[in-house]
């Protein structure tokens, strides 16, 4: 643990098996599986690293051509770290319904991602993958079939599970499907060094496939040929498509599974939010599910039975879920009583630190001839007074990006303006001249035009537009009509 890894494909598995306290019914032993210790917190980084370096080895993946797969989330993370440490070029395929947060780490990882219909479900995204490969030669994962995807946890999950319980007894083993990869690979080991294991596999009560006992349909490549009858959509985002996998039917048919458990969506989202109230450990809503099931597992296992439930991955892959629905941003009544029970640094009452400035404090001379310089500059007649961390500051930066607008920021947190504290004595410089010290503030040829929402509003009437012509600044047009209420941050958006 304490070794200089070469890179961080090495950091994958060895995740930590933790107990449940709180939430365990009284007379059995019960564990999860952390799978958010891995590098890119989801059980897929196993996956990933496995079936990109099974092709690598085989020849069906050649250096710097383009790896492309269907994703709900997981898989594509696990897949843009692989890729970004080997270098090929990575395309993910995705259903529009899947959580907007998944598409954007992965576009921060470097992957090129595109949607398809939410009604078309995970065939839709699946035949796109398909489309692109064959229309551009990539290399497909099909991680949905591909053999290295259950391999990988055959000699990595089983073993670290089979480890943790030596010397006690494993007697029940929960866990849900995606691919198949981590039932088929992990249960398949089990079977052959702790026979007595029972195989428990979750699924959504409202979509049973296997449950149902009616066979998926299949190519003759063993890919599925169309979305099987009994799937219904669910809020598990990662639990079974709406197929039933190669993978998984493969130990359907091996004789792996002992008990199919049905999982109530409300059930699952209800025990994620426990497991991190109760015992702090942060999950996803697929995590939750499989939860759930283990604790109905528990309570119907013999006194002093072990049950190991898997949780694949981080909750913070769900924050624009309904998981996170009822979560507030804001402070309740609750809270504000806290903030309220002692007089200082309250959110409720301005100039409420102990260190407020004094309202008749002297300016300082050389802030007040810098503030002059910076809003009368001919050179320059866009003055932007900014923060860099601030989210109404970077919602003005995307504007005057969008439309082109030179400006000059004076961002007054930044290092630059630390020395002789200089962005702290702007400040009652701006509440001096313009009756506020809020930021950010925007003036034009030395015009005072406010902070965000009044330059949106200056925009949208045209004031902005005739200001920047007069002097001498013409703005790009917008390639589309847009709301600049759009470039806010997200939390302030309405539902």
């Amino acid at each position: 643990m304490n070794s200089i890894h070469k890179n961080i494909l090495e950091t994958i598995g060895n995740t930590p098996v933790v107990r449940i306290n709180k939430l365990a019914p009284d007379g059995v032993n019960l564990f999860v599986k952390c799978e958010a210790f891995n590098p890119m917190a989801s059980v897929k980084d196993r996956m990933a690293r496995a079936t990109i370096e099974a092709a690598e080895a085989s020849g069906e993946l050649q250096p710097g051509q383009t790896v492309i797969e269907a994703t709900s989330g997981n898989t594509g993370i696990g897949l843009a770290m692989v890729c970004a440490v080997k270098g090929y070029p990575l395309v993910l395929t995705m259903a529009e319904s899947f959580s907007v947060e998944r598409r954007r780490i992965l576009r921060f990882l470097g992957a090129k991602v595109v949607l398809t219909p939410a009604e078309l479900k995970g065939s839709g995204m699946l035949a796109k993958a398909e489309e692109l490969a064959e229309a551009h030669g990539w290399f497909l994962v099909r991680q949905f079939e591909n053999e290295a995807n259950a391999e990988v946890h055959t000699r990595t999950t089983a073993l670290e599970i089979l480890e943790a319980f030596e010397g006690r007894s494993l007697d029940y083993f929960v866990t849900g499907f995606g691919t198949g990869g981590t039932l088929k690979g992990t249960s398949r080991a089990l079977r052959e060094k702790s026979p007595q294991t029972k195989i428990m596999v979750c699924e959504p009560d409202n979509s049973q496939l296997l449950g149902s006992g009616i066979p998926q349909a299949r190519n003759a490549d063993g890919s599925h040929a169309e979305s099987h009858p009994n799937f219904r959509p669910h809020l598990m985002q990662g639990w079974s498509p709406d197929f039933i996998p190669r993978l998984t039917e493969d130990a359907v048919d091996a004789g792996f599974i002992d008990e199919i458990v049905p999982v109530d969506g409300k059930e699952a989202l209800r025990l994620a939010r426990e497991l991190a109230r109760q015992e702090g450990i942060f999950c996803g809503t697929s995590g939750g599910g499989t939860f759930a099931g283990a604790i109905d597992v528990a309570k119907k296992a013999p006194p002093g039975s072990n049950i190991l439930c898997m949780l694949p991955d981080t909750g913070e892959r769900y924050l624009s879920t309904p998981l996170f629905e009822d979560i507030p941003a804001e402070m309740d009544s609750e809270e504000m009583e806290i903030s309220r029970s002692t007089p200082g640094y309250r959110f409720d009452v301005r100039n409420a630190s102990a260190s407020a400035p004094e309202e008749d404090s002297e300016l300082d001379p050389v802030a007040v001839a810098f503030f002059e310089q910076a809003t009368s500059n001919p050179q320059q007649p866009v003055a932007f007074f900014a923060l860099e961390w601030c989210e109404f500051c970077w919602s003005v930066r995307k504007l005057f990006a969008k439309l082109e607008i030179p400006y000059q920021p004076f961002d007054l947190d930044s290092v630059a303006f630390q020395k002789d504290d200089l962005g702290s004595k702007l400040r009652p410089v701006l509440k001096e001249r313009i009756g506020s010290p809020t930021i950010p503030q925007i003036f034009i040829g030395g015009q005072y035009v406010g902070g965000a929402m009044d330059l949106f509003a200056a925009l949208r009437d045209g004031r902005l537009s005739a200001l920047l012509e007069h002097n001498g600044i013409t703005m790009k047009a917008a390639e589309e009509e847009f709301e600049p209420e759009s470039l806010l941050p997200g939390w302030l958006h309405k539902r």
